[in-house]
């Protein structure tokens, strides 16, 4: 008797396992990314100032006031592209899914354009209310008004469509692509740095009042995500079936689009765009593990923390005292990364 070869199928993770890889992943990152850059500190002074040692020290200022707080904008960004990610493409049932499908990365890119080009023009008392957090305001609000434009174009007869979601993306993008591409051609060489040093990412402008914003907005986005995690499951069986399973599909649509909305809306706002972190993280974390949403979605934010962490590092530290563009190092970094993943896994896909 003949037939087809099988493959044998490859065991998958545990949720303990997975998570238990995740916080490894991000320990050791963190180690890594907290002892290196241009002022390097050795592990076990490192360890020294953690514990509350070397009180007034060169080390001790470099680490609390510059270092930490970009480590940890980095595991929040990290996070909560990862964690947006993974509901966009249990959402959209597809795996090709990321944030910036439903306009929330190029409306923010948009909004900063025109803050940085025409703000001054437009709204010259704006600077001296909100000081350094213009920019901030702005792109924060231009990711969320894109949003809800994408989200009001997919409004049908029967509630939210998913195809018209995704057209309407694409066509936003589009057009927000578009009119940045007019802003680099009237900004003055000054702007047209700022903005494509903004569109490239970056976490040299790290704070603790950024920290706290984005950490805030990203523990909420995760234990929001986690709550919707089941109604996904069954989505994912198609809008139909979750619906005779008693989900409220209509709502749990909403609420995906808007915990992305909220996480990827305010990172973006901060760190400019850090792409491909949404796109990679939740397939290894389903690679990895399957397909289950209650496992994906914290999985994938503790692998997207890692990435960033380790590709901050690297952006710190290759070039100095240069700094080199954090969105390039996510996509070098993860891209072999994910390649060799898919290879690995390829009977599974």
């Amino acid at each position: 008797m003949t037939g087809q070869p099988t493959h044998p199928t490859r065991p998958r993770l545990s949720a303990r396992q997975l998570l238990l890889l995740g916080l490894l992943a991000l320990l050791l990152t963190f180690a890594s990314a907290a002892a290196s850059g241009a002022y390097p500190i050795a592990p076990a002074r490192l360890l020294q100032l953690l514990l509350g040692g070397g009180e007034g020290t060169p080390e001790q200022r470099v680490f609390f006031n510059i270092r930490l707080p970009r480590l940890l904008l980095a595991m929040a960004a990290g996070a909560g592209l990862a964690l947006a990610g993974a509901l966009m493409q249990g959402l959209f049932r597809n795996p090709l899914a990321d944030p910036g499908l439903i306009g929330i990365s190029s409306g923010a890119a948009l909004a900063a354009g025109l803050a940085i080009v025409l703000g001054q023009h437009w709204a010259p008392s704006l600077p001296h209310m909100l000081g350094s957090w213009t920019l901030i305001a702005a792109a924060f609000a231009g990711g969320l008004a894109v949003t809800l434009l994408v989200y009001l174009f997919a409004q049908g007869p029967m509630g939210t469509q998913i195809g018209l979601m995704l057209l309407a993306g694409v066509a936003v993008n589009a057009l927000a692509g578009a009119a940045l591409g007019y802003l680099n051609f009237i900004a003055t060489d000054e702007q047209l740095r700022n903005i494509q040093f903004w569109l490239l990412g970056s976490l040299g402008g790290a704070r603790w009042s950024a920290v706290a914003l984005v950490g805030t907005l990203v523990a909420l986005a995760c234990a929001a995500a986690l709550a919707w995690a089941r109604p996904l499951n069954a989505i994912a069986l198609g809008e139909a079936q979750a619906a005779l399973l008693g989900v409220n599909v209509e709502r749990t649509k909403r609420a995906a689009v808007l915990v992305a909305a909220l996480a990827v809306g305010a990172i973006t706002a901060t760190t400019g765009i850090i792409g491909f972190v949404g796109l990679v993280a939740p397939h290894w974390a389903r690679l990895l593990a399957g397909p289950d949403h209650r496992i994906v979605l914290p999985g994938a934010a503790l692998l997207g923390a890692a990435l960033v962490l380790a590709a901050d590092a690297l952006a710190r530290t290759l070039a100095q005292p240069a700094e080199l563009p954090l969105g390039v190092l996510t996509a070098l970094l993860g891209g072999p990364m994910f390649l060799a993943m898919l290879r690995r896994f390829k009977g599974r896909i």
